[in-house]
């Protein structure tokens, strides 16, 4: 049966409302159905069942963009290799994923319904397994990095240098999931923040957040000397390739680590546009970077770096929220924007700035799901 979007996309607007509900009986069921898949899994569940969700939020709302889709279902399944998951698990998968939607959408539910989330599903895990597939013919399902430096930035923060047992292929702007000795199973986001160097080596800004597993572990209990394990890497928030165009970049917290990538980038290539980065934290303490960011500055004149601080009146530099900040420029209008932090002030930019007149297509983020 052909895809029809329009059926799938009307019954899971019905289990959205709902959506913890639902993501929980999907994982009882499935682990009821085939329990030896539960060991693949981390021992909460609680992550898990948020990312589920997305990821199917997500997949839903792009089937009327193939493109888009195919490109997303690629990264997850390459990604998804690094948790063991194989070509036959993908029917258990598709089982319990179809009894949750049809227990949530009762009251709706019809032949016709049920065809087109049998359809849909057959389409996405078709694309996740032929990803699979070919990757693993050239990459590993992940990489042994050992630590070679820690630096404790702040209580809560910390900068990270690692060195990949082999080459690790990414652009910058992308992500890696991590996982720690300490933490079996559990995975974790975290943007990386250089360029690809010559020596293989790459950087993470780690925040520790409370109840953060592998954060707080990478931040307190991580040494010189240790093993981690990195993903494969994934996001679409990457360097402009050819672009002339001038760039903002908007960075919040640790979100800076994508934007000095991209910074680092554009530097290699060659190209000299203008680049603004606005840099904010709540506390000048909590410009944990700053200090190499001037070198940065001082060594590319078409680089700006503003400093802007929200909760600290003291400040002599800028004060305020970034959203806000952004504001008190001229038009960005003809710029690449770039911006990555916390959830609630990449939406509040991104408002601003189109109500501003920057174009929608001109404005990049990257949501890397778990702890940043």
């Amino acid at each position: 049966m052909p895809l029809n979007p329009r059926l799938v996309k009307e019954s899971f607007a019905v289990i959205e409302p709902v959506a913890g509900k639902a993501a929980a009986y999907f994982y009882g069921r499935l682990f009821a159905e085939s329990p030896h898949l539960r060991a693949m899994f981390p021992p909460s569940m609680d992550v898990q069942r948020d990312r589920l969700f997305s990821a199917l939020t997500r997949v839903v709302w792009s089937l009327d963009s193939p493109d888009s889709l195919a490109s997303y279902l690629g990264q997850l399944g390459r990604d998804h290799r690094k948790y063991g998951v194989v070509a036959d698990h993908y029917t258990a998968v598709g089982n319990a994923l179809l009894a949750t939607v049809k227990r949530f959408a009762a009251d709706i539910w019809t032949a016709e319904i049920e065809a087109a989330w049998v359809a849909a599903y057959a389409a996405a895990a078709g694309l996740m397994k032929e990803a699979a597939e070919a990757d693993a013919g050239v990459s590993p399902a992940w990489w042994p990095a050992e630590v070679i430096d820690h630096e404790r930035r702040t209580e809560d923060i910390a900068v990270l240098t690692l060195r990949p047992a082999q080459r690790l292929p990414y652009l910058a702007g992308q992500y890696v999931s991590v996982q720690v000795a300490r933490w079996p199973r559990v995975w974790r986001t975290f943007s990386i923040a250089n360029a690809p160097r010559p020596d293989n080596t790459v950087r993470l800004h780690v925040r520790g957040v409370p109840g953060g597993w592998v954060s707080t572990s990478l931040v307190r209990h991580t040494r010189i000397g240790d093993m981690i394990m990195l993903g494969p890497p994934v996001g679409t928030m990457v360097a402009p390739e050819h672009g002339e165009r001038d760039l903002l970049c908007v960075a919040g917290g640790t979100g800076l680590a994508p934007l000095k990538a991209i910074i680092e980038q554009v530097a290699a290539s060659g190209r000299r546009p203008g680049i603004h980065l606005l840099y904010g934290a709540r506390t000048a303490r909590e410009l944990y970077d700053l200090p190499d960011l001037v070198r940065l500055e001082s060594s590319f004149p078409w680089l700006r770096v503003l400093p802007v601080v929200s909760d600290q009146p003291g400040f002599e530099g800028i004060r305020g929220h970034l959203p806000e900040v952004t504001q008190r420029f001229h038009s960005w209008a003809e710029h690449d924007v770039y911006v990555c932090g916390p959830p609630a002030m990449v939406n509040e930019t991104i408002r601003l700035l189109r109500l501003s007149g920057v174009p929608p297509a001109r404005i990049h983020r990257d949501v890397a799901l778990g702890e940043t």
